[in-house]
């Protein structure tokens, strides 16, 4: 299917590659499928794109990226709606990245992560409440350091380079690259 997209234009996703919300994300309940879209080069976030919403998307990160021991640890509720049968095995986790009209003063939400199950291709934005970590993490330094580290930059200079759809696999491992 194509997916019309306000920044990425449209987009080819395979059926196989729509991750389904069953209750939406906080403050767009009545949206409940998505495509992770990655740009084509070696830019540093992910995007999680509406598939009806062409407006709809938001910028995310590997949360580890930003706190080397971040972890997730799911209520028994959020566990058994992602439909995951230990904690987090055969799931993912990405947090939603805030970027202004002022770079410098991006922040990620490590407190709502978003999981997803890779073999089933379900999602939830969950709500992290026996862990206390920031709803507004500052992250700029972060991210130069991690940049600095692996030789990549936070928003490369070509605004040409075309974006895809990720296949989402049960390898966790490919579903990113490089991060």
């Amino acid at each position: 299917m194509i997916v019309e997209t306000t920044r990425f234009g449209s987009i080819s996703v395979a059926d196989e590659d729509v991750i389904t919300f069953a209750e939406g994300m906080l403050g767009f309940s009545k949206i409940d499928s998505y495509v992770l879209v990655e740009r084509a080069d070696d830019s540093l976030f992910l995007w999680l794109q509406a598939v009806k919403k062409p407006s709809v998307a938001f910028p995310l990160l590997e949360p580890q990226i930003l706190e080397r021991n971040y972890k997730v640890e799911l209520e028994d509720e959020d566990r058994k709606s992602l439909k995951l049968e230990t904690n987090m095995t055969g799931g993912k986790v990405f947090c939603i990245i805030t970027i202004p009209t002022d770079p410098t003063k991006m922040t990620a939400n490590l407190k709502a992560p978003i999981v997803i199950n890779l073999k089933k291709r379900i999602a939830k934005q969950v709500i992290l409440h026996s862990q206390d970590y920031p709803i507004r993490k500052s992250i700029f330094p972060e991210l130069q350091q991690h940049c600095a580290s692996n030789e990549r930059t936070i928003f490369p200079s070509t605004d040409t380079t075309a974006y895809q759809a990720i296949r989402i696999t049960e390898d966790m491992d490919t579903l990113t690259k490089n991060i």
